[in-house]
């Protein structure tokens, strides 16, 4: 009886199922991680961008020229280094009117030793998409400081009484400050880095007739004049120029 009563007892206490472990969950995948990018986007210049600047429109370059001025009939010569400044407009497809401003030192030993400044007017066919030639014409002058070069003729400076014109350009004067014209044929490549910019390289051949002045530091009885010598000195020379423009 007891026996029954202990099997009975066994049979009425609760039973589960004894449940497997879970299996392990399987890692997420995840898309593989996009390369990093430049923030920074380099485009090439479309065919749109090089026909903007085949359109009408303001002008504006800058850039830095190196160069050689070169005297005649031994007149000093100097290695030219400087700005260019250009601004004007494009008038169709194959033509622009530009004016140039240089500003170079112009250096040498025993040569000048002095500021270059010139300004001309410049028309310009366009020949390619690229290439343009030019020529100009204008003004250009000379200011030269303290060089050091021998005085032609030292008895002038106290026995002058009047301004006198030397008839020969050698030897050259102590000192020239002066105006005079210039001639230039220019060769340019450019190249359009986007719509409204472009870059490119710049060479230039020049001549140049400069009126030099040299003051001598007294004026003229009569007048009260300042007393000063005349020389006038041709040139011809080059330049290479790197230039950036807009548009």
């Amino acid at each position: 009886m007891r026996g029954l009563l202990l099997v009975l007892s066994l049979a009425a206490l609760p039973w589960t199922a004894r449940a497997d472990p879970p299996a392990a969950a399987a890692p997420p995948v995840t898309a593989a991680a996009p390369p990093e990018e430049s923030p920074f986007k380099l485009s090439l210049p479309t065919e749109a961008d090089r026909a903007l600047w085949r359109k009408p429109g303001l002008r504006l370059m800058l850039g830095i020229a190196y160069g050689q001025l070169r005297g005649l009939g031994g007149v000093p010569s100097g290695r030219l280094l400087g700005a260019i400044v250009r601004i004007g407009t494009r008038l169709d497809q194959d033509w622009s009117i530009l004016t140039s401003f240089q500003y170079a030192s112009a250096s040498a030993r025993g040569g000048l030793s002095g500021l270059r400044f010139a300004g001309t007017l410049d028309p310009t066919w366009h020949v390619t998409e690229h290439l343009d030639l030019a020529i100009g014409f204008g003004f250009a002058g000379i200011v030269e400081g303290r060089t050091g070069r021998a005085d032609p003729d030292p008895t002038q400076r106290s026995s002058l009484n009047n301004s006198y014109t030397l008839i020969d350009a050698s030897p050259a004067l102590p000192s020239c400050s002066g105006v005079g014209v210039t001639g230039l044929f220019r060769a340019s490549y450019l190249t359009a880095l986007g719509p409204v910019s472009s870059t490119g390289l710049s060479a230039e051949v020049l001549g140049q007739w400069t009126g030099c002045v040299d003051t001598l530091g007294r004026v003229e009885p009569d007048t009260a004049e300042p007393i000063t010598r005349r020389q006038f000195w041709p040139h011809v020379g080059g330049t290479l120029a790197w230039m950036i423009a807009w548009r």
